[in-house]
């Protein structure tokens, strides 16, 4: 299922990963209990995603440079096509730019989203993605991985993801590819992928990868939008195309969620990597991941709680 139907009944107790609502209806949420995510079709408008791309367009260009935005960029093209679309691979939070972070509180996306988290939501990790042309070097292939190893906070349940693609995104292009079913399993262990000189930082991957679990290629048409749980195990292919295939995301979590210790856990290398990179870019002399993270999030709706 992937349209909104109403549900007149409430169904405690039977689900792990919804709240009763009258948003999702019982097969949707049979589906993501089994599965892990949801698309919904066309949930964000074509003029929403307009001004978000024009947005991304002038942050390129640097016509506007929010606070905190972190801008990943291909280094190698910079000579060739300077500040623009054709270099810049993804701006990362942008909770302090106004009209992106308008994603964030679309109405048609938070009533979703509080089937997940509940009604107190913090956005926790905010992104636009721009996959570059790129089928020699597959420099933008993004490893199968599970989000939850970069977030330091709990219950993995009272997190979502919202990604919503600004074009059709296929298989030729690079959409996400997930493995139905695997946010069910534990937090495994991620580092860098052994691929010569096809590393990107932080993109970290599975360090055994089961081949033999299902994947599935989610073709989506622009507006369409995927919630999925921070421990389902995905990634996403090379786009073997010459256009750029753009989408817009944030994690969401309910502010009662709490922050953990990573110390002696598979997430500490991620903890340690993130310090030095926050400390070199800001000429800090100490910093904790807990700082990081409060000072990414951003209260959505309802009370600030922990996060």
């Amino acid at each position: 299922p992937t349209s909104a139907q109403l549900s007149v009944v409430p169904h405690s107790g039977k689900f792990r990963y919804t709240l009763d609502s009258d948003v999702l209806s019982t097969e949707q949420r049979q589906f993501y209990e089994d599965n892990g995510y949801l698309l919904i079709k066309k949930l964000v408008s074509d003029e929403d995603i307009e001004r978000f791309r024009k947005e991304f367009m002038r942050i390129c260009k640097r016509e506007v440079k929010p606070p905190g935005v972190m801008i990943m960029k291909d280094e190698s093209l910079k000579s060739q096509f300077g500040q623009s679309e054709k270099v810049v691979n993804k701006v990362q939070d942008f909770q302090e730019d106004e009209e992106l972070f308008r994603y964030c509180t679309l109405p048609e996306v938070l009533k979703y989203v509080e089937c997940f988290t509940g009604p107190n939501i913090m956005a926790m990790h905010t992104m636009l993605i721009n996959k570059l042309p790129d089928s020699d070097n597959q420099t933008f292939l993004h490893p199968m991985h599970q989000d939850l190893h970069y977030f330091p906070f709990r219950p993995a349940s009272r997190i979502v993801c919202a990604w919503t693609a600004m074009e059709s995104a296929h298989q030729d292009n690079g959409c996400l590819v997930v493995q139905p079913g695997t946010h069910k399993t534990a937090l495994k262990p991620h580092g860098y992928p052994q691929w010569e000189g096809k590393t990107n930082k932080l993109f970290h991957g599975l360090l055994d990868e089961d081949e033999k679990i299902p994947k599935v290629h989610l073709v989506m048409e622009k507006g369409d939008t995927v919630f999925f749980h921070p421990l389902l195990i995905h990634g996403s292919g090379i786009n073997r195309t010459s256009g750029f295939r753009k989408s817009i995301s944030c994690h969401f979590a309910s502010s009662e969620c709490h922050y953990i210790d990573v110390k002696n856990t598979t997430q500490e290398h991620l903890e340690k990597e993130l310090e030095e990179m926050v400390r070199k870019k800001y000429n800090a002399t100490s910093v904790e991941l807990k700082d990081i993270w409060n000072f990414r999030a951003r209260l959505v709706q309802g009370e600030r709680i922990n996060l």
